[in-house]
């Protein structure tokens, strides 16, 4: 295997590692909540606590890649993700677990800064098919992981399995991202790796800043706060919110999506081509936001996955053509403004949505308990599960309606994000053709790689 062949290959494992630990962590959202005692609101904020760091690893690692190199921030994200997995599995509480996924998170934010940049310098005259299979392995990782992560809980849920392995499965889980951790580590081992384009091409410091100045780069990091968190809120939340809508764990919606993203990322070539980057990205807020208000009122296995379906395919292109859009219109800007772009979804994802979600969650649940059988499980401002499995059985229905109703609630408020960005992506469709004049760029097919 050559070095670029080996590189782009060690590229691929990295995303599945940074994958697989967000499947899984869609898996055993409930896991943390139960075995810590924590709300869903808290479960949010510890998941994403450490969004502050990935934030800034992406807007400084995109500024200084060019300076230290991409091979050394590959070897430092290598080691966040052993010390990630490993706090996260020996976790003691809130404080632990938020520190194990701020390594985590750290982690991720690293490979993205430094993977894209690497597959474009490598491959400069295919970057457009080399980006989606590339990121094509981010939904890959989902579906590794995602199964993995039900085969086990189907595993320990056979008689005779140990009472102590179904109470720690959730660590063995998240174990399952160090053989992907181990080969790109392996596979980077020892390689000689090229510095960024932009030092290649002879472009300045003050050139590339001068990029992120510009008022349409602005206007798309406001709209990446919002298409990150329609693609990634929900996904994060799948495991706990399916579970509550049709009985069903959400991971396995979250692998049927992933395949689906896996698969049109794959051979997207063709809808690059035929379709502009704007009108790909107002589609995709139609499907997606339809798509999830589908998935709301789903009461049924065959609803679901139908709604799943829209809500898939919708989200399937948005991070792709966010990145080609900045790649095409700000050439100049290299690593630093994708490396801001990913700061702005990671911001908005770990402050905003994420433990947002968790908080409608919580607090639609308790509103839509009757206050006798309120009395009895909350505690803390959190139902207690123990208390709820105390309940006789026929006490059980009101606190599964509330979460139903809840779940429900919470994904219309994201589908309202979905609507403000159709607005959005055509105002800035006008804003591109009166600036361009048929000069192509944005109005063109989309020339950046699938992320996620």
């Amino acid at each position: 295997m050559d070095n670029r062949r080996r590189l782009f290959v060690a590229s691929c494992a990295s995303l599945v590692a940074n994958a697989m630990a967000f499947s899984i962590c869609t898996d055993i959202m409930g896991d943390y909540e139960r075995y810590f005692r924590l709300t869903k609101a808290q479960v949010g904020g510890a998941v994403a606590w450490g969004g502050l760091a990935g934030v800034a690893v992406q807007f400084v690692g995109g500024a200084l890649l060019d300076f230290v190199g991409i091979g050394r921030a590959l070897w430092l994200a290598f080691a966040f993700h052993v010390l990630g997995l490993t706090t996260i599995i020996f976790a003691q509480g809130f404080w632990t677990l938020a520190i194990g996924w701020l390594f985590l998170i750290v982690a991720t934010n690293l490979i993205e800064a430094s993977v894209n940049p690497l597959a474009a310098t490598m491959y400069p005259q295919r970057k457009t098919h080399v980006m989606n299979v590339l990121h094509a392995w981010w939904p890959g990782g989902i579906i590794l992981g995602g199964l993995l992560a039900y085969g086990l809980t189907k595993l320990l849920g056979m008689a005779g399995a140990s009472p102590w392995l179904r109470e720690h499965s959730w660590q063995i889980k998240m174990a399952f991202p160090f053989v992907p951790v181990a080969l790109y580590g392996a596979l980077i081992l020892g390689q000689k790796f090229p510095k960024t384009e932009r030092v290649q091409a002879g472009v300045s410091s003050g050139a590339m800043y001068r990029e992120a100045l510009r008022p349409m780069f602005l206007f798309l990091v406001l709209c990446m706060f919002l298409t990150a968190s329609i693609e990634l809120g929900p996904n994060r939340w799948v495991g706990v919110f399916i579970q509550d809508l049709v009985g069903i764990r959400g991971v396995l919606l979250l692998v049927y999506t992933a395949g689906l993203m896996f698969v049109l990322r794959l051979f997207s070539g063709p809808v690059a081509k035929r379709i502009p980057s704007m009108g790909i990205l107002i589609v995709s807020s139609v499907l997606s936001g339809l798509g999830l208000l589908w998935l709301s009122y789903a009461g049924d296995k065959i609803t679901l996955f139908l709604a799943a379906t829209v809500f898939g395919v919708g989200v399937t292109y948005f991070w792709p053509t966010m990145l080609g859009v900045t790649a095409e219109r700000f050439p100049k800007g290299g690593a630093f403004l994708l490396g801001i772009l990913g700061a702005a979804a990671g911001l908005f994802l770990s402050y905003v949505t994420i433990p947002g979600m968790g908080y409608l969650h919580d607090e639609y649940t308790r509103k839509n308990l009757p206050p006798s059988v309120a009395a009895l499980v909350v505690v803390d401002g959190r139902v207690d599960q123990q208390k709820v499995d105390a309940l006789p059985e026929g006490q059980q229905a009101p606190v599964k309606q509330a979460r139903q109703a809840a779940a429900a609630i919470t994904f219309r408020y994201v589908a309202a994000m979905a609507g403000a960005l159709v607005v959005l992506f055509a105002v800035m469709a006008l804003w591109v053709r009166a600036t361009d004049r048929g000069k192509g760029s944005a109005l063109s097919p989309a020339a950046g790689g699938p992320g996620g």
